[in-house]
């Protein structure tokens, strides 16, 4: 089967929200040909952005409702998104959620629902996709983590999170060794300071220019710098690329 991306598409979890990088990316894959399904909690807001992705790009889009913890609603939405567009080429793990609790106040379910979201909910969804990937002989799968599973903690993250974000490298590398051999490979993203929904309205100017002043770009980073990286480990062309983190994060974390 071809590996053109006008013959496949791509599935972005998480990615009806307005300002954020699930949203970005879609725009960005879509630019790249590819057809796209987003999934999201609000059926509204995923309706919303596979028409205005539809619209913008020429492509096929569907905006389907999925609670990604949710075995059962992550099959529905992808078996409707797989009768509805071409085969599956790319999967995005983006999907997750946050939490700044430090680890001596952090509950048991807080910790669970953390890893649910950013750590089950990646399984779900990447072990419902991979299969016919494999099959196929052709796939793209990006996990988005975080600097702070590199550094330890973030501007935002507490423990739960970092820990959760660290799991998807893990989760990545091991799964780039079993599916290479099948045409699929698997990377992950870490974003560091991204102006998003997220980090809206959370940060007063002068701490936000403190936080500028420690990167050696000197801005904060744009929504659209985290997509176009995705969107370039998605293309056929980066098949020998697997098993890698690409950091964006304008030098705020050098390892």
């Amino acid at each position: 089967m071809s590996t053109d991306p006008t013959s496949r598409t791509a599935v972005i979890t998480g990615a009806g929200s307005p300002r954020g990088i699930g949203r970005a990316t879609a725009h960005a894959l879509a630019a790249s040909g590819y057809h796209i399904a987003v999934l999201d909690l609000n059926k509204e807001a995923a309706e919303e952005a596979a028409r205005e992705v539809a619209a913008r790009h020429g492509v096929e889009a569907l905006g389907l409702a999925a609670d990604v913890c949710d075995a059962d609603a992550v099959d529905a939405a992808l078996a409707a998104a797989e009768a509805a567009l071409p085969p599956v080429g790319v999967l995005v793990n983006n999907a997750g959620i946050t939490s700044p609790t430090r680890f001596l106040d952090v509950t048991s379910n807080e910790w669970d629902k953390i890893f649910d979201v950013n750590v089950r909910g990646s399984f779900l969804v990447t072990h419902r996709v991979a299969a016919g990937m494999a099959e196929r002989g052709f796939g793209r799968i990006v996990f988005l983590s975080s600097v702070s599973a590199e550094r330890g903690g973030g501007v935002f993250g507490g423990v739960a999170y970092s820990a959760a974000k660290a799991a998807l490298l893990g989760f990545a590398r091991s799964l780039a060794r079993e599916l290479g051999p099948s045409g699929v490979t698997v990377n992950s993203v870490a974003p560091g300071l991204i102006d998003t929904d997220i980090t809206q309205g959370k940060l007063d100017e002068q701490r936000k220019a403190a936080m500028i002043a420690e990167v050696p770009v000197r801005r904060i980073g744009g929504v659209e710098d985290v997509a176009d990286v995705i969107a370039f480990l998605a293309r056929p062309e980066s098949g020998y690329l697997t098993g890698a983190t690409y950091d964006v994060n304008g030098g705020s974390h050098i390892h």
